[in-house]
């Protein structure tokens, strides 16, 4: 007899992709009410003439594809382009108190925001305001603080080139480097390690690489959900025979198989396509530790093969002319004993040597890696780790080998291009004051960890948010939302309601802005915004809807009228000439970045153009002037996990989600229906603590200060590693330390937390 599972709970078979996902895209037109109006949305998305998807930042296939929309990006696009509305009527009929008791995924679904609002002690609710009160009122506030670096200023990855640009331009006039962003929160082991390994912070690839890879390596990332146009990409590469070796905890479904939409074949047949080659499920936290045997083991067969009179394995004439550091990371790797390794990482010897061979037989390798690799507390060691490994065999710098970091939100790097950094290096501020006539402050800002720390502190009295949910993509919540609720001001520029709208400060103001699908006329007439993927491409985005209500700004509309209120004359900048028209933006850009050259006329080009990665050229701009192989010492042990008891508990999104945002609570890919309280363990796990599936239980964190705990979530039985749980973001946010973080980059350690778990009382 089959032991019935926990409520929501399923066996899911089916590919990932295929009619399940058309089947969820109707369902998603259905439910925002968008049927038609969504289907002819979604035939812009990506296109030359039309607007970039919301959703993930990976690259379009020259934007010529009639078809380049994904499940997940139809939902981000449907959840913007929704007919339901959030306006003054809503907030009137609910109060702030009242709103708080609804779940993340009821607030973002009643839809658009329609007026500016600010809210009202007296009767617990957000009101209208006026446009010009409002800028007023904020500036009147910045202008209040004793020092400008009291207040920190957020920005979301979906915001434009644009945006960004007129952001950081006013946060810098007004005095300060506080620019706490989403990129703090994911990839920022990334763009801190890559830099001191080859001299930048960005991936090496295009997607034209993909076409010439004989290998792709595949480190803590789950595309399907999270990036799921680069599923086409994977699928084309498995179809030719290209070996795809994954190294993941989790089996994620379009790792395993993916039927492509776009495939008449694989529709009509019910077939799918295998993706993953091998697929070597390492304890969470065990990447090092795996990075670190991969690359033993290549050493140790070089040097068995030079020893019998051959050529040895490495790329030894790339090493020679573009790297420096190969003799101390051998001399790290020798000393990092096999038991350790195979302890750490969970994987067999076995296991590490059959990709080892994957490795050692392809000319050009691929290296994709997300959050997984990130958000630990060694996230920057695992970066650079992943460069060693690479640079072994000279897999950067030529045609079908390099490094792809996978970011998130559309142009989560382009923010950072264009200035968006808590660090400005001397080319910044001398670009600033070569456009702006003024230098800006030199002195580091805060990143998002430090701003939380200020404002929980007290240190900080005031928060302006260019989009995002910030207080609940943040780690320790509960010490977030009291810190947030004793601000002087609160500014959220939002598309939608969210629950850090409700921590409500001395002054708290929503902004309604345009969205990517929205059409956005200025005095010039209409205009496009630019974004940058993962690729470095550059393109242009044009929205095309009537907006959700005629009090909606957009973001460089309402940044400059909360400059203009804020520093009156000062520095004598054209805040209103540059959002008349975002041509003068782009001429700015191009003044501060010279990469940017010829903005304007190369972004009207379809597709774009690409900007300069020096790595790509085999050009390491590095203090050494050569690729760096850096060490790591150790395998990221933490001594919280000597207790045989603890759990290292990695965070997840649902299919249904993206970052903060949940469409539904369903997983199906997971086989979880209608609940999200659930915990991933491994079923030799359960035993031990004498659970069953289906238990109620208590995840509490080993921290170094306080206690941190959810209660009552259902334990169920997963294919996980033993030592290994998973539970969804931003729920587990509770038990995640603000201290638990990269000390390198700042990156918070969501992904490698030591947990105990008990049954529920």
């Amino acid at each position: 007899m089959t032991k019935k599972r926990p409520k929501g709970i399923e066996k899911y078979t089916a590919p990932a992709g295929g009619w399940g996902a058309l089947k969820a895209v109707a369902e998603t037109l259905a439910r925002q009410q968008v049927i038609a109006q969504g289907a002819a949305t979604l035939l812009k998305a990506n296109q030359p003439e039309g607007f970039d998807c919301p959703g993930c930042a990976w690259p379009d296939p020259k934007h010529t594809s009639s078809f380049e929309f994904c499940e997940n990006g139809a939902k981000a696009i449907t959840w913007e382009s929704t007919a339901k509305r959030a306006g003054p009527d809503f907030f009137a009929a609910h109060t702030v108190a009242e709103l708080w008791q609804w779940n993340d995924h009821q607030l973002e679904d009643q839809g658009r925001l329609t007026h500016p609002l600010v809210y009202d002690h007296a009767s617990d609710r957000y009101l209208p305001i006026g446009w010009e009160e409002a800028f007023a009122l904020i500036g009147a506030e910045l202008r209040k603080l004793p020092d400008p670096d009291m207040a920190e200023f957020y920005t979301s990855g979906r915001a434009s080139n644009e945006a960004a640009f007129l952001f950081q331009l006013f946060v810098r006039a007004y005095g300060t480097n506080n620019f706490p962003d989403c990129s703090n929160m994911c990839h920022e082991a990334t763009s801190v390690g890559l830099p001191h390994s080859i001299g930048v912070g960005k991936g090496t690839v295009t997607l034209e690489d993909f076409d010439h890879a004989d290998a792709i390596f595949s480190f803590g990332h789950n595309p399907g959900t999270n990036h799921p146009r680069m599923m086409t990409t994977l699928h084309d590469a498995a179809r030719r025979g290209v070996p795809i070796v994954v190294f993941n905890p989790l089996k994620e479904r379009a790792l395993e198989k993916f039927a492509a939409p776009q495939n008449p074949v694989e529709m009509a047949t019910m077939s799918s396509t295998p993706i993953a080659s091998a697929y070597h499920q390492l304890r969470t936290g065990g990447d090092l530790a795996a990075l670190k045997g991969l690359m033993k083991r290549i050493f140790e067969r070089d040097d068995a093969d030079i020893a019998a009179g051959g050529k040895g394995f490495l790329d030894r004439e790339f090493i020679e002319a573009h790297t420096i550091g190969l003799e101390a990371l051998k001399a790290d790797i020798a000393k990092t004993e096999w038991t350790s390794i195979l302890k750490r990482s969970g994987l067999t010897l076995e296991a590490l040597d059959s990709a080892v061979d994957v490795y050692l037989n392809a000319r050009n390798v691929i290296l994709c890696y997300g959050m997984g690799i990130t958000q630990h507390s060694h996230g920057t060691a695992n970066v650079q780790q992943l460069a060693n490994f690479l640079m072994l065999r000279g897999n950067i710098g030529r045609r079908g080998a390099g490094i792809c970091p996978l970011r998130g939100h559309s142009n989560v790097q382009g923010d950072r291009t264009v200035g968006i950094t808590e660090i400005p290096n001397k080319a910044l501020l001398d670009g600033m004051e070569k456009a702006f006539s003024f230098r800006p402050p030199e002195e580091k800002g805060h990143n998002a960890i430090e701003a939380i720390e200020a404002i929980i502190e007290g240190r900080s009295k005031a928060l302006v948010c260019l989009g995002g949910n910030l207080a609940v993509a943040i780690s320790d919540p509960e010490a977030t939302f009291e810190g947030m609720r004793k601000l002087d001001l609160a500014v959220h520029l939002a598309t939608k309601p969210n629950r850090s709208h409700l921590l409500i400060a001395r002054n708290s103001i929503i902004l309604p802005v345009l969205g990517r699908t929205d059409q956005d006329i200025q005095k010039t007439g209409p205009q496009s915004v630019t974004v940058e993927d993962s690729m470095s491409m550059v393109h242009a985005s044009r929205g095309f809807l009537k907006p959700p209500g005629d009090e909606l700004r957009s973001e460089p509309a309402i940044i400059a009228g909360i400059a203009k209120a804020t520093l009156g004359a000062k520095y004598d900048i054209d805040w209103d000439g540059m959002v008349a028209d975002y041509n003068r933006i782009r001429e700015k850009i191009e003044v501060v970045f010279p990469d940017f050259h010829d903005f304007n006329t190369r972004v009207r080009k379809p597709g774009g153009f690409r900007l300069t990665v020096a790595a790509s050229d085999r050009q390491w701009r590095t203090p050494s002037g050569k690729a760096q192989f850096l060490i790591a010492p150790g395998l990221e042990e933490d001594p919280r996990l000597a207790d045989a008891d603890t759990l290292v508990l990695t965070t997840l999104r649902s299919h249904d989600q993206y970052n903060t945002t949940i469409y539904s609570l369903d997983d199906r890919y997971r086989g979880v229906f209608g609940r999200r309280d659930v915990i991933f363990m491994n079923s030799g796990d359960l035993s031990a603590r004498g659970l069953a599936d289906g238990d109620k239980v208590d995840i509490e964190s080993v921290a170094e200060t306080g206690s941190r705990a959810v209660k009552g979530f259902t334990a169920v039985a997963y294919d996980i590693p033993v030592g290994s749980i998973a539970g969804y973001y931003p729920e587990m946010n509770r038990v995640i330390a603000l201290g638990d973080y990269d000390r390198r980059s700042g990156t918070p350690a969501y992904k490698g937390v030591p947990v105990k778990v008990q049954k529920s009382a």
